[in-house]
């Protein structure tokens, strides 16, 4: 009952998860803003990468609607955390050295804490789902799956014009900026034996 929404997950759009190496030389001050954002993206990124495998690993027929609930809901919390930590990277770096960088910067800021505040929602929505009920379970996961594939498809022109020119070249080239690797374990592992929620801090909104 949680392939669909697993598959729209791993579709969702990521920053700079698309990124792909170039060899162009980019204006040292490029080069320096690109590092000073993907020092502090990687993490996040991580974080994301092993939030999608967890809800990957709980996509059984026979899983148990409260364990799905409960991977889910772990999951969505931790990109919710992840995307607004990738915002604050952005701001706190400032506007990126090329012409337009401030209007691109504040665009992909805003559009970063977006995604942090719908997949919060998301959390939400999960949350109050019926377990009991299998039938409406999977009805709800359902819509949730059909927001998540609007998440994705919506509103990431900003962050497609962050990773454009010579940013988009710059960031890169640094390993930070870079896929990681799917965790086929990932550290808040909330598989199999779901009993309460394992979010890395259930109590943080954000």
């Amino acid at each position: 009952m949680n392939k669909k929404l697993a598959a729209a997950l791993s579709g969702g759009a990521v920053l700079v998860l698309t990124l792909s190496g170039c060899s162009d030389d980019s204006d040292n001050k490029v080069n320096d803003w690109a590092k000073k954002v993907c020092d502090q993206v990687q993490p996040q990124l991580q974080k994301i990468a092993n939030a999608n495998a967890s809800i990957q690993q709980q996509t059984a027929d026979n899983s148990k609607p409260a364990d799905v609930q409960a991977t889910d809901s772990a999951a969505f919390q931790q990109i919710s955390q992840a995307y607004k930590a990738l915002g604050t990277a952005v701001h706190s770096a400032g506007a990126p050295p090329v012409d337009g960088g401030e209007t691109t910067q504040k665009e992909a800021v805003k559009e970063l804490n977006a995604s942090s505040a719908a997949y919060a929602e998301l959390k939400t929505k999960v949350d109050a789902l019926d377990t009991e009920d299998q039938a409406e379970f999977a009805d709800g996961l359902k819509g949730i799956a059909d927001e998540l594939n609007k998440i994705s498809t919506n509103g990431d022109q900003a962050l497609k014009k962050l990773q454009s020119g010579e940013v988009g070249s710059a960031m890169a080239k640094q390993k930070g900026c870079q896929k990681p690797t799917g965790s086929a374990s990932p550290a808040p592992a909330p598989s199999g034996s779901a009993d309460k929620p394992a979010s890395p801090s259930a109590t943080v909104k954000a």
